[in-house]
């Protein structure tokens, strides 16, 4: 994953697969975007990288240690999300290593990587084939993890109510800016907006600025991620956006590829970053306490980095819930 991540040529059997097993793979990495348009080469490519850096034997090793992993036993559906590449990956992981059967039913949005990992998967390991099914139905399971929206949600929950579950709903980010944030950190903080265009949970689409903060300085940090406004959908979204704003006589601000909207709400949508002012970190705390059953995670000098709420550790699970915790307690 690490080698597809980089996009260089078959480096030899040292990548861990053949060459033909590697190009099959790159491959698909080309192709993807003609399936679903976000999928852009150098954001396929990053998730590889991202996912390359955290598969390491030690990695592996220290998380299960924290869990009893018991035999094989329990058929576990997985109806995964396709806003990101890969972000179903994580929730196929857990299952495998906690020696249940993963039925995978992906996204139509992303149902191309997944299946060339899988079967390089099984190369290494054909016993795998006995745990891992790509199903376009899902039947006969014990448990079921599922992702989508808010509304999805309520259809999750009453038609797998028979079985455990995790059932995941909207999340998104926020980030909080001080007076005295550097130009580096509001530098950084352009791969938490940016990066695969603002459609994961991660990415942050609320921004905290402290009273007083001059937001020229938040322009400057992130202009040099201007070439965004290139790609066709997000132009369409930024555009649309911004005549709808410029209709409804609304206040914004604009610097040629972002809208920066005064807006209480968390979520914006793509183009749109919403933010607000505090007064004090005893407010601040207060709001963060009222939203944090939909705030995947807090970018900030004190909480997650500038620039990494997109490279979470493999420890992070989506919405807090701890996944191998509940495949591992199966009954």
């Amino acid at each position: 994953m690490r080698v597809a991540g980089k996009g260089s040529v078959w480096p030899g059997f040292q990548s861990g697969i053949t060459e033909n097993e590697y190009n099959v793979l790159i491959d698909s990495v080309h192709a993807v975007r003609h399936k679903n348009n976000w999928f852009t080469e150098n954001y396929v490519r990053m998730a590889f990288e991202s996912w390359g850096q955290l598969l390491t034997e030690q990695n592996l090793l220290d998380w299960v240690s924290n869990y009893k992993v018991g035999k094989c036993s329990k058929k576990v559906g997985i109806i995964m999300a396709g806003n990101l590449p890969l972000v179903g990956f994580h929730d196929l992981l857990c299952v495998v290593i906690s020696n249940q059967i993963a039925l995978v039913k992906m996204s139509s949005d992303d149902n191309q990587l997944i299946p060339r990992l899988v079967q390089i998967l099984f190369n290494y390991c054909p016993d795998l084939k006995k745990r891992i099914h790509l199903v376009d139905v899902l039947e006969d399971f014990d448990a079921v993890i599922a992702t989508g929206s808010n509304n999805s949600s309520r259809y999750f929950e009453a038609y797998f109510k028979h079985v455990p579950y995790i059932i995941r709903k909207n999340r998104t980010s926020i980030a909080i800016i001080k007076l005295k944030s550097t130009a580096d950190e509001l530098h950084k903080l352009g791969k938490d907006i940016f990066n695969y265009y603002g459609l994961g949970c991660r990415s942050v689409t609320k921004v905290f600025f402290e009273q007083g903060f001059d937001l020229d300085r938040f322009f400057r940090g992130i202009y040099s991620y201007n070439n965004i406004v290139n790609m066709n959908k997000y132009a369409n979204n930024y555009e649309y956006h911004k005549a709808l704003f410029l209709m409804n006589s609304e206040k914004f601000l604009d610097n040629g590829f972002l809208i920066l909207r005064e807006n209480k709400d968390d979520f914006s949508p793509i183009g749109v970053l919403h933010y607000e002012y505090y007064s004090s970190e005893e407010s601040l705390t207060e709001e963060l306490k009222m939203r944090k059953d939909h705030i995947q995670c807090v970018v900030s000098d004190q909480h997650v980095p500038y620039g990494e709420s997109q490279s979470p550790r493999i420890t992070d699970y989506a919405d807090g819930v701890d996944t191998l915790k509940f495949l591992t307690e199966l009954e």
